[in-house]
C-alpha cells in the first residue's frame, strides 16, 4: 500500500497552536505514530500553508499512490481550487479532520470538498487519519 498524507494549513503548528482543540503531539510525532501504526504501508508526507502547492502536491502524486489521506484544514471551508483537483485526479482523496468540524463554530461546518472526497473521518485526533488508512486497506485496494 503506498498512500500519501497530505496536511493543509496550520498543520505545522500541531502541538503549539489551540493545544485544548488540537492536542499537544507535533506533527513530526502524528506522522511517525501512522508510519508505526501501519509498518507495511509505504507513508509519504507532506504539508503546506499554500493553497497552490496543496494542489501542485495532488496533482504530482496522483497516480503514484493507491490513495491520498488529505487534511485541508481551513481550505475545508471554501476552497473550490482544491475541490476542484481533487475532483479532477483519479487517485482516491480521504478526507481527515482531527476535530469533528461538524461540531464547531458556523463557518466550520460548510465542506466544499466532501462530496469529492471518496470517505471522510473526523473527530478522532490522530485515529481519524488511522481510519482513513484502515479504510483505505480494506475498502480501495481489494
Amino acid at each position: 500500500m503506498r498512500v500519501f498524507v497530505l496536511h493543509g494549513p496550520n498543520m505545522n503548528l500541531l502541538g503549539v497552536r489551540n493545544t485544548e482543540i488540537y492536542g499537544k503531539q507535533s506533527l513530526a510525532d502524528l506522522n511517525v505514530e501512522l508510519s508505526e501504526a501501519f509498518p507495511k504501508a509505504h507513508l509519504e508526507f507532506a504539508q503546506s500553508n499554500c493553497e497552490g502547492e496543496l494542489i501542485d502536491i495532488l496533482h504530482e502524486v496522483c497516480g503514484n499512490h493507491n490513495a491520498i489521506v488529505f487534511n485541508p484544514a481551513a481550505y475545508t471551508h471554501y476552497s473550490y481550487a482544491l475541490r476542484d483537483a481533487i475532483d479532477g485526479i483519479k487517485t482516491p482523496v480521504v478526507e481527515v479532520h482531527l476535530t469533528d468540524i461538524d461540531k464547531r463554530e458556523d463557518f466550520r461546518k460548510a465542506n466544499v470538498v466532501r462530496e469529492v472526497c471518496a470517505a471522510h473521518f473526523q473527530g478522532k485526533g490522530v485515529d481519524s487519519y488511522k481510519d482513513a488508512l484502515a479504510y483505505i486497506y480494506d475498502n480501495l485496494l481489494n
